[in-house]
């Protein structure tokens, strides 16, 4: 017996069902209306295909992935990956105000890059433009206060002890706030993207950051002489 193929409606319910997004979450993240967001889930109204490049970038996701429908019967292979981190190992990246602790390194094709930092930003001035790529990310403050700027939200400060979790492609900055001249945050990176480790440190290049160019960090060396 034949099956029908899905329609945009099913595919964006199922997105966001895989996602765990309510329809207003997923209205905040993509610039999409609720309303118009309900209509499409329902079959009432599809989306051009600009429109729909418009939707994945905002989404932090290739426009493939929208239309990837989940195979229940799959199984998921044991990677039984494990690596065990410290700072003294870590891929060091120093620029002017911030210093970052790439854990965990040896691990390629990771979904996940923690990463500690050191914030001494105080300004937007001294950050520069907002950052954005794709995929989501945490951050936990260790010590100091961080003020967090975004592109929708207005800033908020965080105390040691509080975290975040944020759309990577919504634009970003972390600042040390009023009164800390330093402050310390450990933060997770998840992302699709199998280069977005690369393209991190290929971003701090262009902040003027010191790349390392030690013999067992391959991927930040060919950032490095780009």
């Amino acid at each position: 017996m034949s099956t029908s193929p899905p329609t945009l409606g099913t595919l964006l319910r199922n997105l966001r069902t895989r996602e765990g997004w309510t329809l207003k979450e997923m209205g905040e993240r993509s610039g999409i209306p609720v309303s118009t967001l309900s209509k499409i889930e329902h079959d009432r109204l599809t989306l051009s295909y600009d429109k729909l490049q418009q939707l994945s970038q905002r989404l932090g996701m290739r426009m493939s992935e929208l239309f990837a429908e989940e195979d229940e019967s799959a199984v998921q292979p044991v990677m039984a990956r494990r690596s065990l981190g410290d700072v003294a190992h870590s891929v060091r990246v120093e620029t002017p105000n911030y210093d970052y602790y790439y854990l965990c390194t040896e691990l390629r094709r990771k979904r996940m890059i923690p990463v500690l930092t050191k914030i001494r930003a105080k300004s937007a001035e001294e950050f520069g433009d907002l950052v954005h790529h794709t995929g989501e990310e945490f951050i936990y403050v260790l010590s100091g206060r961080v003020t967090v700027h975004t592109e929708f939200y207005d800033p908020v400060t965080l105390e040691p002890g509080q975290s975040l979790y944020i759309d990577s492609s919504m634009g970003h900055a972390y600042l040390a706030a009023e009164g800390c001249e330093e402050a310390e945050v450990l933060g997770v990176m998840s992302s699709p993207d199998e280069e977005l480790m690369e393209k991190m440190l290929s971003l701090h290049h262009e902040k003027g950051g010191n790349l390392p160019s030690n013999d067992d960090s391959p991927a930040p060396r060919r950032t490095a002489r780009r």
